[in-house]
């Protein structure tokens, strides 16, 4: 069968869909929140997916300006809201093509006969009927719309959680200040228009800029931390520190760039256990590619097992939140997220959302 020729961003899913999927055990998620000590009920964000996910612009050399590294984010922030209770098919992007859709719509879909539900998913996801699966999630605010990156939303209640995400690996003085005003006013055009919604700005920054610029570190951590103390902006913003083993930065891409192709229909071995910490690319300024998965024309990546020993071997990733004060932490982020949900909606709604936090609280 002919192969085509994959963009960067649908290399990226293909890739991320399979971290989630192992993560996710299925559906089967695993409770973030956890009781301390000292009886204090806390978010445990889920950080081995994260570097996974993190670890895949780097193994694609997607440079920011493809959306992939920022989409990693993206991915994370929906999975973790999953985590948390919220209907997986309520919060965008979702874990499988159309990534974004309408639950009720979703719900039919399930409903359906395997080969309806198949023929109709095609014809979403192709654009016909125009408008059910749009590419993107486009928010009214009071006065445009704005393009939101990570979405809870339901016919029935409206928005109810509008995430927006950065990311910056370099020029941190140059462009921190334009990033945050930028996020400024999109709080204030969707605040205004949703009040009831909980409003959050997660900002990946590049473990570098607190060595090597950390005047414009502290800056942009001062500028996040205001960003949350207006009543008409976000409900909390986070600064995540992002590190690559031996410093490896994503590289531009060209056209000798390699080039991934997708056989479709191809055929899927069993599943291999994915390493939840991968090993870290000594002495290299390149993300490390494994010897037997190397990109090749004649190389199909519609084999799980392919993509499982890809991600056995993605460049390694790591959180330093240590870098941050406790306010922009990513458990605190999430922590908020949450409760500003559950006590902005009757007892009614989120049902497994409020049960994974009894159960921290309460025992089972």
């Amino acid at each position: 069968m002919a192969a085509r020729t994959a963009s960067t961003k649908t290399q990226a899913w293909k890739f991320f869909d399979r971290i989630v999927e192992r993560a996710s055990r299925g559906g089967s998620y695993s409770n973030p929140w956890h009781t301390t000590e000292n009886s204090q009920v806390e978010y445990l964000p889920d950080f081995q997916t994260l570097s996974l996910l993190l670890g895949v612009p780097l193994y694609l050399s997607a440079p920011i300006t493809t959306g992939v590294p920022a989409l990693a984010l993206d991915v994370w922030i929906a999975y973790e809201l999953r985590r948390a209770g919220f209907s997986p098919d309520s919060v965008w992007p979702r874990d499988a093509a159309p990534r974004v859709l309408p639950g009720p719509v979703a719900a039919l879909l399930e409903s359906l006969p395997h080969h309806e539900r198949r023929e109709l998913t095609k014809r979403i996801v192709s654009g016909s009927p125009t408008g059910v699966a749009p590419s993107q999630a486009l928010i009214l605010g009071k006065n445009y719309r704005k393009q939101v990156d990570v979405v809870m939303s339901h016919w029935s209640t409206g928005p109810e959680l509008l995430v927006s995400t950065k990311r910056m690996d370099s020029s941190f003085a140059k462009n921190a200040q334009n990033r945050i005003e930028e996020a400024y006013g999109d709080a204030k055009n969707l605040r205004l228009r949703h009040p009831m919604a909980g409003l959050g700005f997660l900002f990946g920054i590049r473990s570098t800029a607190f060595t090597d610029e950390p005047r414009s570190a502290e800056f942009i951590a001062d500028l996040l931390m205001k960003l949350a103390q207006e009543e008409d902006a976000y409900n909390v913003t986070c600064m995540l520190p992002i590190e690559y083993s031996s410093d490896a930065a994503p590289a531009p891409t060209g056209p000798d760039a390699p080039v991934i192709h997708i056989v479709e229909d191809a055929p899927a071995d069993d599943p291999k256990p994915l390493a939840l910490f991968p090993e870290s690319t000594e002495n290299s300024g390149e993300a490390h590619v494994p010897e037997r998965v190397m990109w090749q024309d004649s190389l199909a990546f519609g084999d799980d097992g392919q993509v499982d020993e890809v991600l056995a071997d993605l460049p390694g990733v790591g959180i330093r939140e240590d870098l941050v004060p406790p306010e922009l932490r990513s458990g605190q982020f999430f922590d908020r997220l949450v409760r500003h949900v559950l006590a902005a909606t009757p007892t009614t709604l989120h049902e497994t959302a409020r049960d994974r936090l009894k159960v921290a609280q309460y025992g089972s």
